[in-house]
């Protein structure tokens, strides 16, 4: 018999309350939202509070600004991430059901779209402000790995987002019929990658770590762009890797492309997760060569 997990009895609600003839509940993914929110607001508010930490002892704007801004970071994350998803991920679906383009209670949110939008919008609120760009990327930079941990957990939590088959002794038996899918033998079951945790630890947990310390103990928001850059190449770096475990959505699996790649030659290609991870790598490592030839 193999040796793997089978799946915790993890319901995705916290609690449901009827009320009016309507059903309420608050749900694992919601809490990681708000709570990812909330972390990184106030970690961002103590590194503008702190004016040592900045070049020439300057934080990038205050605190009750960090709030202000917070608002234009929670409606690009939405907007960004619904709309990433349908242009990334389903174009040709929602193109002949644009109705569903904005019920985002059905599912379908990506990471990439989400991060151009937290970039738009806080392009914006610099230009109107008038603050300065790189440091205040470096500040949100420090805020973001803590929402990405808490958001990979809730993805385990709703049992989604899993990985490829595998008979690692910590394979987790996913439940569903999409999850227990996977051409085993009849009565066998599916245990697949937990790849939603290897993302949490590696986006999340190591990453923001990584970032703590250049900012709180190097002081390396002294050098506008470094925090930025590590991140933007950190993140785009952990998630390549993890590609190769997680499954690809669904419509980019084929009988000749199992793999589900989005692009391939040969045999050989990339996931589209692997695709939009790369310009984040070329940037982050171009925003850290930047920053320390500027510092030299």
């Amino acid at each position: 018999m193999r040796a793997v997990l089978s799946f915790p009895p993890i319901s995705p609600e916290i609690f449901s309350v009827s009320l009016l003839g309507m059903e309420f509940s608050l749900r694992w993914y919601a809490l990681a939202y708000i709570a990812g929110i909330l972390i990184g607001w106030r970690l961002a508010v103590s590194a503008v509070r702190r004016p040592a930490l900045w070049r020439d002892d300057t934080p990038p704007m205050t605190a009750a600004q960090v709030e202000q801004l917070l608002s234009w970071v929670i409606l690009g994350v939405i907007l960004g991430g619904r709309f990433g998803y349908v242009l990334f991920y389903q174009p040709a679906y929602y193109l002949s059901h644009p109705a569903e383009i904005l019920m985002i209670w059905q599912g379908g949110m990506s990471f990439h779209g989400g991060m151009i939008g937290v970039v738009l919008a806080a392009l914006g609120f610099c230009l109107l402000h008038r603050r300065p760009i790189l440091p205040t990327a470096d500040m949100m930079a420090l805020a973001t790995p803590w929402g990405l941990l808490l958001g990979r957990l809730a993805n385990f939590v709703n049992a989604e987002l899993w990985g490829r088959p595998s008979e690692l002794p910590w394979a987790v038996i996913f439940p569903g019929e999409a999850a227990q899918s996977c051409g085993q033998a009849v009565g066998e079951l599916c245990a697949r990658h937990p790849s939603q945790l290897y993302e949490a630890a590696l986006e999340g947990l190591l990453l923001g770590l990584a970032l703590l310390w250049l900012v709180f103990v190097r002081r390396a928001t002294r050098l506008p762009g470094l925090v930025c850059g590590v991140f933007g190449a950190g993140y785009g770096v952990a998630r390549f890797l993890v590609e190769f475990a997680r499954q690809p959505d669904a419509q980019f699996v084929t009988a000749g492309n199992p793999w589900g790649l989005a692009w391939q030659v040969g045999g050989y290609g990339l996931t589209m997760g692997q695709i939009l991870s790369l310009p984040m790598i070329l940037l982050g490592l171009a925003l850290i060569l930047t920053a320390r030839r500027r510092a030299a």
